[in-house]
């Protein structure tokens, strides 16, 4: 199948093509959306096609599905997935909400459809600090990110925030050698950082923010050369905005985003792969964690 059957098939299907920054340069290109977590779940409440191809890992289809009980929601590879979101269970919440009476679960919205359900609010590196904000309790138990929890916790010394110890194994690689290294290489160029990269990296970086927010703080900057902390995936995002700058990595990849390809795409529009399904009862639950989280973002 070419670019221009796949186009007219996705149109004859109904189909909307929603991709991170972080699969495969040929899919952003056909994708109708591209973004990061957050952009992708507030773009997901406001598509009118019936049918939705997240390009993503497997809990931004539970995602997309869990904000869109009605349409059909499909992965081009249902077995692309994201470690960090299994490294939380739900006895761990339940334990903690034990020892403190007066206690909120805010999951990163890297965690599974179960945990979601179990949570008080969700977020994403985009809108957690929005989120931490709208927050009545004083204590917060953080899932599983515990890097991005702490890279966080210190602008609310009056929250006891509690941090799990699960990561992103990509982000979490990045040492501070590596970052010396590249500053090393290009001294005149800022350091971006994702919030899930280890917070004894954060010393050497200028600004820390979400995939989007690396893109504003990139158009802002009057530098013609950065460093970018993430995954190489954004690249394509960043040549395509600002040819005119250059970009250095210290190369990391997740193969779950990696395992999304055109020809999968292909296959669900052909009617070749099943659709995503969340349990209406741990929807109707997790639901409640997306909706506090779009509602604490609304202003």
């Amino acid at each position: 199948m070419n670019l221009q059957e796949l186009m007219e098939l996705k149109r004859d299907k109904n189909a909307v093509i929603l991709a991170h920054y972080y699969v495969d340069k040929d899919v952003q290109a056909i994708a109708d959306y591209v973004g990061d977590s957050f952009f992708l779940a507030k773009k997901a409440t406001t598509v009118k096609e019936n049918n939705i191809i997240m390009a993503g890992v497997y809990f931004m289809g539970e995602t997309m599905k869990i904000l869109n009980p009605e349409k059909h929601v499909y992965l081009p590879d249902i077995e692309a997935d994201c470690p960090m979101a299994h490294m939380i269970t739900i006895e761990e919440i339940e334990d903690m909400r034990h020892k403190y009476d007066d206690l909120a679960v805010v999951c990163y919205v890297n965690s599974t459809a179960e945990i979601k359900a179990h949570s008080d609010y969700c977020c994403t590196s985009a809108n957690v600090q929005k989120v931490i904000s709208a927050v009545k309790e004083k204590n917060i138990f953080f899932v599983p990110d515990g890097n991005l929890g702490a890279n966080i916790k210190h602008l609310f010394p009056e929250k006891n925030i509690i941090c799990h110890t699960g990561n992103c194994p990509v982000h979490h690689a990045i040492t501070p050698e590596d970052v010396k290294m590249l500053k090393n290489a290009h001294p005149a160029a800022p350091v971006f950082a994702h919030p899930e990269c280890p917070p004894e990296i954060m010393e050497y970086v200028d600004v820390q923010g979400s995939t989007g927010g690396i893109l504003k703080a990139v158009e802002k900057t009057d530098a013609d050369e950065c460093i970018i902390l993430t995954e190489t995936g954004i690249l394509w995002e960043l040549k395509r905005r600002f040819p005119e700058k250059k970009f250095y990595f210290h190369e990391i990849i997740c193969d779950g985003m990696k395992q999304v390809h055109m020809k999968d795409i292909a296959s669900i529009l052909q009617g070749e792969k099943e659709e995503i399904f969340v349990p209406e009862d741990v929807s109707i639950k997790a639901k409640r964690a997306l909706d506090n989280m779009l509602a604490a973002c609304a202003n």
